[in-house]
């Protein structure tokens, strides 16, 4: 008995993948006392949750909760090189007014409810521009050799 052959997954489809799984991975350690420290100060929402994943990215549970629904996205989108170019370069652009957004408001209202740090911006601005990169990068097409 033979067991059918599976198809290969695109070089874009390993990406949106492999980012799932990191950000599906994030979501879980944010929920993770001592992972996450001062776990008992996190907040659903708000600049008030002084929790902070691995010592340096503010988290709060509506952050974590993003995270999750983000990998469990990319790993959805996975299934197909299309999808998996979309979720690559719409995340990224998310990423980076989420970047935009962390810069522009005061750290200390209301309108930080996700809520960011000055880490959580920087690594939105890598963490955008990287996806965009990966999306673009991997499904474009190379111009066929000039024949003689």
């Amino acid at each position: 008995m033979t067991t059918p052959a599976r198809t290969a997954r695109s070089h874009v489809q390993q990406a949106a993948l492999a980012v799932g799984a990191v950000f599906l991975l994030v979501g879980i350690l944010g929920f993770i006392p001592g992972v996450t420290t001062h776990y008992s100060a996190m907040e659903f929402a708000a600049h008030h949750s002084h929790a902070k994943l691995l010592g340096v990215f503010q988290v709060s549970i509506l952050h974590n909760i993003v995270h999750l629904l983000f990998g469990i996205a990319g790993l959805l989108m996975a299934r197909s090189a299309p999808a998996a170019r979309n979720y690559l370069i719409g995340g990224g652009v998310i990423y980076l007014v989420l970047w935009l957004y962390g810069l522009i408001i005061d750290r200390d209202s209301a309108a930080n409810f996700v809520p960011v740090n000055t880490a959580d911006n920087w690594l939105h601005f890598f963490l955008g521009v990287g996806m965009i990169a990966l999306g673009v990068l991997l499904t474009r097409r190379t111009a066929p050799a000039a024949t003689r």
